[in-house]
C-alpha cells in the first residue's frame, strides 16, 4: 500500500491505560500484593480499588500504557504520532484522551467502549523499582474484528506493545495488518510474565519478520530460558534478520544487527524517582533516531538520554519544563 509522506511517522498499538502511582515500602508490598517484584500482573479492579485504600490519599495519576508512553516520547521529540487503542466512556477515558492530545499525539484513531477506562497501580519502592497491577478494562475489549487497513493507513511505522500478546488473536491480527498496510514494525516485550505466556508467539513473528524487537535483560533471559551474555542475547535475536535492543537500565544496551552489534552507554541520572515507563522512552528515542536514518548507535544514544530522564521524575511523563533541553540533546546526537 502506498504511504501518504505527509501521514504519521509513527503509529502505536497497545491499551491505553491511566497509571496511579504511588510510593511504598517493600513490607507493604509484602503485606498487600501477591506475586514478584518489579514485574506486571492483570488483575481485577476490585484489587486495585483494594489496594489503593491500603496505600491511601497519596496517588498521582498520568495518561500511560507501554505503547502510548513511547508514542508520547516521540511526539515530544517532534515526530507525528497516532495511536490505535481502545479509551473508555467514563471521566478517566475522557481525562486519557485529553493527556495524550496535549502531548501532541493524534487521537482520532482511538475507539471507545461503554466501559471504564483501563487502570494501572505503579507501586514505586524506595530502589526506584516499580510493580504493576492492572486492569485492562476498555482496553481489553479492543477485538481482532475491529482492527483493519485504514487504522494504519499513512503510517510509516508500527511500534506494538507486548501486552498484546496476553491476547493472541489480537496480536496476530494488528501484525497481520501491520504489515498488510505497509508499516515497518517494532514489537516491545514488555515483561517477562508476557514473554512467558507468548514464547512461540514471539519466535513465529521474528521467523516472519519484525524490523525492530526490544526487550530488557528479564525479557531477553525468559526468552531464551536461560541466564546469559547480554550481547550474546542481542545476537541471537538480530540472527532472525531485525535489529535487536536489548535494554539494561542503569547499565546501557547492547544493539545488533546482522553481524554489528554496538555496546550503548548510559546516560547518568542525577537521581532515580521512579523506573516507570524507562523502557518506553527508551523505545521512543531509538524509534526517532532510527525512523531519522541515523545510525544505530546514535539511536541507542537518543533512548539512553529519554530513558535517563523518565527515571528521575514519578510516572513515564516527563515534566515540560524539561523537553527544549532534551530536544536540543536528541538533535545534536542524531545530526552528529
Amino acid at each position: 500500500m502506498a504511504q501518504n509522506p505527509s501521514s504519521f511517522d509513527l503509529i502505536g498499538v497497545g491499551s491505553p491505560i491511566m497509571d496511579l502511582l504511588a510510593h511504598v515500602d517493600d513490607a507493604f508490598l509484602a503485606a498487600h500484593v501477591a506475586g514478584d517484584k518489579g514485574g506486571m500482573v492483570l488483575v481485577d479492579d476490585e484489587d486495585i480499588a483494594a489496594m489503593l485504600r491500603h496505600v491511601g490519599s497519596n496517588v498521582a495519576m498520568q495518561a500511560g500504557g507501554s505503547a502510548a508512553n513511547a508514542i508520547v516520547g516521540a511526539a515530544r521529540l517532534g515526530m507525528s504520532t497516532t495511536f490505535l487503542g481502545k479509551i473508555g466512556s467514563d471521566v478517566t477515558g475522557e481525562s486519557y484522551l485529553r493527556n495524550f492530545t496535549a502531548a501532541g499525539c493524534d487521537g482520532s484513531r482511538l475507539k471507545r467502549a461503554t466501559l471504564p477506562n483501563g487502570r494501572c497501580l505503579s507501586l514505586v519502592t524506595p530502589d526506584g523499582q516499580r510493580t504493576l497491577r492492572t486492569h485492562l478494562g476498555a482496553a481489553m475489549t479492543l477485538a481482532p474484528q475491529e482492527v483493519s487497513l485504514p487504522d494504519f493507513a499513512g503510517a510509516r511505522h508500527a511500534h506494538i506493545e507486548g501486552y498484546l500478546m496476553f491476547n493472541p488473536a489480537l496480536a496476530e491480527k494488528v501484525v497481520r495488518t501491520a504489515r498488510a498496510a505497509g508499516c515497518t514494525l517494532s514489537i516491545d516485550l514488555a515483561s517477562f510474565e508476557v514473554v512467558g505466556a507468548a514464547r512461540d508467539w514471539i519466535f513465529a513473528q521474528l521467523k516472519e519478520g519484525v524490523d525492530v524487537v526490544f526487550a530488557n535483560e528479564d525479557e531477553a533471559g525468559a526468552l531464551f530460558q536461560r541466564r546469559g551474555d547480554h550481547e550474546q542475547f542481542a545476537r541471537e535475536l538480530a540472527a532472525f534478520g531485525g535489529i535487536a535492543a536489548v535494554k539494561l537500565g542503569k547499565d546501557g544496551a547492547w544493539i545488533a544487527q546482522g553481524s554489528a552489534v554496538h555496546r550503548i552507554a548510559p546516560f547518568r541520572a542525577e537521581r532515580v524517582v521512579d523506573t516507570t515507563g524507562a523502557g518506553d522512552s527508551w523505545a521512543a528515542g531509538f524509534l526517532y533516531g532510527y525512523l531519522r536514518g541515523s545510525s544505530l548507535a546514535a539511536a541507542g544514544a537518543v533512548g539512553s538520554l529519554l530513558g535517563a530522564e523518565t527515571v528521575q521524575h514519578l510516572g513515564a511523563a516527563i515534566p515540560d519544563v524539561h523537553w527544549p533541553r532534551i530536544r536540543a540533546e536528541a538533535e545534536r546526537i542524531v545530526r552528529k
